[in-house]
């Protein structure tokens, strides 16, 4: 028999519902046994903590919840926020047949089998909300199995995904889904969870059945270790109260909390999108001249196990990009990082890119080469172009002479100062003046040596 969220027979389960695997993190029903997160799990939406962009009376989630919405949705957050709990929400309050897919372990087979039994479930008056989790890690061909069961409401999808979904998902599911993006918990909300935990029926009890006490610094601590994920600190909050528990005490400290939770995990996935928001936020901070925010951008990349070749190759765009001719001697040690970390590997290869983080964030800023670069490019695809001047055509070939190459021409180390005072530019781009250089650094002495030799070229000297 098929059972709701809490273990109970689920009036709302279709006798076929073995045609559709649950596999995810609601398909088991609780026990006593199960933890802390999942005990408290809330089980109607006045109980969700946090997200109250999203709990207004009248949207989305409160529809959903109640059954009149059909809206399929996309759950964007990271994790620990309330994506899984909406869902369970959903399933205990909706008179819809719920069904739960995990990307993990469904493929298409799975998923088909789960529309084609939506679709007999309409017919006979029965609608489906189907909850997919971790939808980011279904492939383009599942993804397109789900579209037109989307697109016709043969099933309300609820999907919940920590990545970004304009990265992960095909483009036609998600304009004919809402995305909603949940933030991360404020220390508040995790406050409230954590009090909920230590007075509700089904949080956690004594070997005598009788509270914990948390002090307030270990309160604190338990804030800080969670990072805005509700699943953590009550993960946290658990094993405290063991290590409570085995010392014959049921008072929870910052001694406690501190043994029991060795480090808090580091929130990051090298394939998603906080790949793309660790590694801007990076090079934001070494343009910036943040050292200090750049080398913690940089522990939580090695730490989570970025690629350090991926990191030495920002490195070496950033020396050039925001660096320039402010240092010149930034592209090559950025250059000689990512040669080291080729060579000596990870874990010794982080003290090279550590070094280069820290001369690129201290070093003077300027991006004057890249931003002539690109006003040269703007003034060519406009067609811009104009002929070579004659004095410097190519002039080493039969014929080359008699029809005017290089005569003028000017060698330049034969002249004073070895520059040559002649027209470079066609004429078209004669007055045209791209690079800019900054009063920053090496290039203040480079913009000088320019301003005096533009005078030579220019006859003003």
């Amino acid at each position: 028999m098929s059972t709701d969220l809490f273990g109970n027979p689920d009036p709302r389960a279709a006798s076929t519902d073995a045609a559709g695997p649950a596999g995810g993190s609601l398909g088991g029903a609780e026990h006593g046994n199960s933890p802390l997160a999942v005990r408290l799990r809330p089980r109607t939406i006045d109980e969700i903590v946090g997200q109250q962009h999203l709990l207004a009376p009248g949207s989305p989630l409160r529809r959903l919840a109640s059954g009149t919405g059909a809206m399929s949705v996309f759950l964007w957050g990271p994790p620990g926020v309330g994506k899984t709990t909406i869902a369970a929400v959903v399933s205990h309050a909706t008179q819809a047949r719920f069904v739960e897919v995990s990307a993990v372990t469904a493929g298409v087979k799975e998923v088909r089998a789960v529309l084609d039994q939506a679709r007999r479930d309409l017919v006979a008056g029965r609608h489906t909300v189907l909850f997919v989790d971790e939808v980011h890690r279904f492939s383009k061909s599942q993804q397109d199995v789900l579209l037109p069961a989307v697109e016709n409401r043969i099933v309300t999808l609820i999907a919940a995904t920590t990545e970004n979904p304009s990265f992960s998902v095909i483009s036609p599911l998600l304009s004919r889904s809402l995305l909603l993006t949940l933030q991360p918990l404020t220390d508040d909300d995790l406050s409230q969870l954590v009090t909920r935990a230590l007075t509700d029926e089904r949080g956690l009890r004594t070997g005598d059945g009788g509270p914990y006490e948390l002090t307030d610094d270990a309160r604190a601590d338990l804030l800080r270790l969670a990072g805005g994920d509700a699943r953590r600190v009550l993960t946290c909050l658990e094993e405290a109260a063991a290590g409570a528990e085995a010392r014959g005490t049921a008072t929870i400290t910052t001694e406690i909390v501190e043994q029991a939770v060795d480090k808090a995990a580091v929130r990051y996935d090298k394939d998603g999108d906080q790949h793309y928001d660790v590694i801007s936020a990076f090079i934001k901070s070494i343009r910036g001249s943040d050292v200090n925010a750049a080398l913690h951008y940089l522990a939580r990349m090695i730490a989570a196990g970025e690629d350090p070749r991926f990191i030495a190759r920002r490195l070496v765009i950033s020396a050039s990009e925001d660096i320039g001719m402010a240092d010149p001697t930034a592209l090559p040690l950025a250059i000689a990082a990512m040669e080291a970390v080729q060579f000596i590997g990870m874990p010794e290869g982080r003290i090279p890119l550590a070094q280069a983080t820290v001369h690129l964030a201290l070093a003077p800023k300027s991006n004057a080469s890249y931003k002539a670069l690109d006003a040269a490019l703007a003034d060519v695809r406009a067609g811009r172009i104009g002929l070579v001047p004659p004095h410097l055509r190519d002039a080493h070939y039969a014929g080359a002479e008699r029809i005017g190459h290089g005569q003028g021409y000017l060698y330049a180390h034969d002249q004073p100062h070895a520059i040559a005072a002649q027209q470079y530019l066609p004429d078209e781009l004669a007055d045209a003046d791209y690079y800019q250089p900054t009063a920053y650094g090496a290039e203040a002495r480079a913009g000088e040596r320019w301003q005096r030799i533009r005078e030579i070229l220019r006859g003003q000297h």
